[in-house]
């Protein structure tokens, strides 16, 4: 595998390269990225991976300065998956001025859920992505579900601009508890770690009323907060919303069968978890 720093030398070693398979991550890499990687070969070769903590999409409260960065251990294991270029700049080489130029999404998608108590993370992400695809120049590129709400706006962003990228949904990997494979579990401690599936199960239950005929979704998320509140979590939002637009559902869009997800962020002790279930 070639570990190539610099865009510069990105474009050197992708030069002729015209089907490559892209997987943006920030690093400290576990079994969800590395599946990625897998189903990123099924779309495109070579397979390309980028490791690069964005401080654009950070807020000033944020985890930016103690976000994992483990490049050695990551290289290892994009090597064992059979990746074909590892990028890896630093902040100077991919911002070697400032960047003033910032993609920003719609409001009615972007200010919402995670960009409401996230406020101008949609902007630093589609930022980097859409830098990214101009360095890499991907055929495909690969995002998770679990990252669902900015997986809608990269397929978005890339389909209003005519980017010559297929945009690859992959499914959530889950621990057998059904916790959803983060970077920032690490930060739990071993009590929080047993507590954290509770968000699962709890999504799980909310599909469950919905599928045997609940209409009214209000009272479906005011009981998963106050169940989550009772156990010592301080959630964020849970949200029952439109698939192809992230907005409330009528009960008459829902009798007609309207497809739905239930996304949900909460802090459980100082490390805030986020998941979705499409029902």
């Amino acid at each position: 595998m070639k570990i190539v720093h610099t865009i510069e030398d990105l474009r050197a070693q992708l030069s002729g390269q015209t089907r490559a398979a892209f997987v943006p991550t920030m690093g400290n890499l576990h079994e969800g990225h590395l599946s990625l990687m897998r189903l990123a070969r099924q779309h495109g070769d070579p397979v390309v991976a980028s490791i690069f903590v964005n401080r654009l999409q950070f807020g000033p409260n944020e985890d930016f300065d103690k976000y994992p960065r483990t490049l050695q251990s990551d290289c290892e294991k994009l090597e064992r998956e059979g990746v074909y270029v590892c990028f890896a700049p630093d902040e100077k080489a991919m911002y070697p001025e400032p960047q003033e130029y910032r993609v920003a999404p719609p409001h009615d998608l972007a200010d919402i859920l995670e960009g409401e108590f996230r406020p101008g993370f949609f902007v630093g992400v589609s930022t980097v992505v859409l830098k990214l695809f101009a360095c890499v120049q991907p055929r495909a590129a690969v995002f998770g579900k679990k990252d669902y709400q900015q997986l809608m706006i990269v397929r978005r962003m890339a389909r209003q601009f005519a980017l010559p990228v297929e945009i690859i949904a992959a499914e959530t990997v889950r621990a057998e508890d059904g916790l959803a494979l983060s970077s920032r579990n690490g930060y739990l401690s071993g009590a929080e770690r047993a507590e954290a599936p509770r968000l699962y199960r709890l999504l799980n239950s909310i599909k469950e009323r919905i599928h045997q005929g609940e209409k009214n979704v209000l009272p479906i998320e005011k009981d998963a907060l106050n169940q989550l509140q009772q156990a010592g979590w301080k959630p964020d939002y849970i949200a029952i919303r439109r698939r192809s637009d992230l907005k409330a559902v009528t009960a008459e869009q829902m009798a007609a069968g309207e497809p739905l997800v239930v996304l949900a962020a909460a802090k459980l002790g100082a490390t805030r978890l986020i998941d979705n279930l499409e029902i």
